[in-house]
């Protein structure tokens, strides 16, 4: 008796193609799933509100799934996986280095620091940079920014374009730009953003900051809780996100200081064991004595040793220190 051959799973490449219906279409995309990708990731319990019941949810989310890749597989498969990850530039051979190569794809990468460490500084030039072919640290893709505290400058990307010999109208057009207002319009935004990332070939993600709306809305241990699981929520969204798409995901973040802190470091990143446990590189950012130089020390990593490296912001933007940096 000879063996019938698997059937083929079949694959679904938008909303449409799941055969739900126009009326539940429209009403999954109201709550933000606006691609298969970004369903496959869901749960039952996301789907509440578009008044599907368990049994249902879960049966849609498996079709959905069926166009990602098996979830078990072996080592020397996750090997090969791991060559689709790609590294964007930060403009910085030095900093690259420290980073493994430039800031990976599929995951989160955090620079935390003070004010006028560079935080921002870095979001910008990963905006120009994603715009430029692999061969030169780039994605050849776009950038989505989310801004929160107001920091974003166009005059600030032609500049970092110009240098590059770019002309300064055509990189600008490729940032997908949204300001945040409060921490709900924060999270509403990026999980609407799924579409936009996947019509503008978005490969760069960025939130800056992540923290600050969190940090000035939920005031008091009493809203502690609350606070930590809206942003344990929003930070697995970027990773949904960065892991779907396969872009870089960046979120920039304010600090505190402890000041009954006598040894060890008194400057901690806001957000807690959520934000460092969710963060897969954490660079703490510092300015040096030297002017426009900068010292970024690698905390946290997956895979890299903790090490520190030197670069500079100057008016092209990011770039390794020079000669007369090391004198001064």
């Amino acid at each position: 008796m000879t063996k019938e051959p698997a059937q083929e799973k079949k694959r679904y490449d938008t909303l449409e193609d799941l055969d739900i219906g126009s009326a539940m279409t429209k009403k999954l995309r109201e709550l933000g799933f606006n691609t298969v990708e970004n369903l496959a990731m869901a749960t039952a319990k996301d789907l509440d509100a578009a008044g599907m019941n368990k049994k249902n949810a879960e049966k849609l989310i498996r079709q959905a799934r069926q166009s990602m890749p098996l979830p078990f597989i072996r080592g020397d498969e996750l090997v090969k996986m791991r060559k689709n990850v790609h590294r964007l530039t930060t403009g910085s051979s030095m900093l690259d280095k420290l980073l493994g190569g430039g800031i990976e794809s599929q995951s989160i990468t955090e620079f935390y620091g003070e004010y006028g460490s560079g935080k921002s500084q870095i979001c910008h030039q990963l905006c120009v940079n994603v715009q430029l072919p692999p061969e030169q640290g780039g994605l050849d893709g776009a950038a989505l920014y989310i801004d929160t505290e107001n920091t974003f400058r166009t005059e600030r990307i032609f500049q970092m374009a110009q240098s590059l010999g770019l002309d300064p109208e055509e990189p600008i057009k490729k940032i997908i730009f949204a300001e945040a207002f409060t921490s709900d319009h924060q999270i509403f935004l990026l999980e609407n953003a799924d579409k936009v990332i996947k019509e503008n070939n978005v490969r760069v993600i960025i939130v800056d900051s992540l923290t600050s709306h969190f940090r000035s809305e939920y005031l008091g241990r009493e809203m502690l809780q609350e606070r930590q699981q809206k942003l344990n929520k929003h930070m697995h969204m970027l990773i949904k996100l960065a892991r779907g798409f396969n872009a870089v995901a960046v979120v920039t973040n304010q600090v505190m200081s402890k000041p009954d802190v006598f040894f060890g470091e008194a400057i901690h990143p806001v957000g807690g064991h959520i934000v460092a446990h969710t963060s897969h590189t954490r660079v703490f950012l510092r300015k040096s004595a030297r002017g426009p130089v900068r010292i970024a020390r690698l905390v946290s990593s997956p895979y890299l040793a903790e090490g520190e490296g030197v670069f500079r912001i100057s008016e092209r933007g990011i770039e390794d220190i020079n000669q007369n940096d090391e004198e001064s």
